[in-house]
Parts: structure tokens; sequence; C-alpha cells
């Protein structure tokens, strides 16, 4: 089975990391990285189920259906992951604990199998990387500590 395990350091807050990962008008500032995916119907309730859409590539329709599995704010988000066009059902946990004045944040995706699965990991690592090092820091840079976009913020919040 292949996995990806990214940790990462923020000099912000547990609180303000936590709203920038499931606030769903700021996950598509940090996610623009990658597909820019947007979540639709997300809540950290857990049994919720939802959708992250972006935009369809060749071989993919841009749809990843979810179920939020277990959250405890603003320390864990664990929730499945299996692409709307079928396949395997993945598994993506984000932690975050303070650390120092800042904030250690997580990242798992497991649950890879196969060839297929080792293909998809490299690919989906790659563009998390990305995301969680130059797109979640740009985010959390501009945030208030209530999660809010500064005035003056270049960010543009999706509606």
């Amino acid at each position: 089975m292949t996995a990806i395990h990214i940790v990462r350091d923020y000099p912000h807050s547990p609180t303000k990391v936590w709203h920038a990962v499931i606030d769903p008008r700021l996950i598509p500032l940090w996610t623009a990285i990658g597909a820019g995916a947007h979540p639709e119907g997300f809540a950290t309730a857990v049994g919720t189920r939802f959708q992250f859409v972006a935009r369809p590539k060749p071989g993919w329709s841009g749809i990843v259906d979810r179920v939020v599995l277990e959250a405890d704010e603003p320390r864990l988000l664990r929730y499945s992951w299996t692409d709307h066009g079928g396949g395997e059902t993945t598994e993506v946990v984000h932690r975050i604990e303070p650390r120092g004045t800042g904030t250690r944040f997580t990242y798992d995706h497991t649950g890879f199998t196969g060839p297929g699965g080792l293909l998809m990991s490299q690919l989906l690592g790659h563009v998390r990387r990305k995301m969680l090092s130059v797109g979640l820091s740009a985010v959390l840079d501009d945030l208030d500590e209530n999660g809010a976009l500064r005035p003056g913020s270049t960010l543009q919040p999706r509606t």
C-alpha cells in the first residue's frame, strides 16, 4: 500500500490553520495550485457527504466524492476520498497541532493500492506538496486570527 505523508510548520495559530482548511470559501484559494477544487455540501459533521469539484481533465471528471469520518476542531479532520468515476476509496487525514508559536500541519492520504495507486499517490503527492507549501502559506498569511481575509488581500474567495 502506498501513502502520501506531508508535514508543514506554519507561523500561524492552530485556529487560523483550521479555518483555512475547512472554510469552503478559502479552500479554492490554496488548492488553486492544483485544480482549484471547491467543496460542495461540506460541513465538519461526521457523516456529511460532500464533493470536491475541480476542472475536468482528460480521463478525470474533476469530481471527488467524500464523507467526513471524524472531526475534532481544531485538531483533526478525517474523510474518505473516492473518484466520482469509481475506483478505490482512500482516506485523508489533516492533523493540526500547536508547535512553539505556530502550528504543525500533517497531511496523510492513505489506501492507494497496486500500480495505479502508486502512480496516483505520486501525482497527488507532488500537487499536495506544492499546495501546502505555496498555496496554504499564502492564504494563511492573508488571514486574520478569526479566519477572515485581511482588507486589501489580493486573494479572492469563491462565492
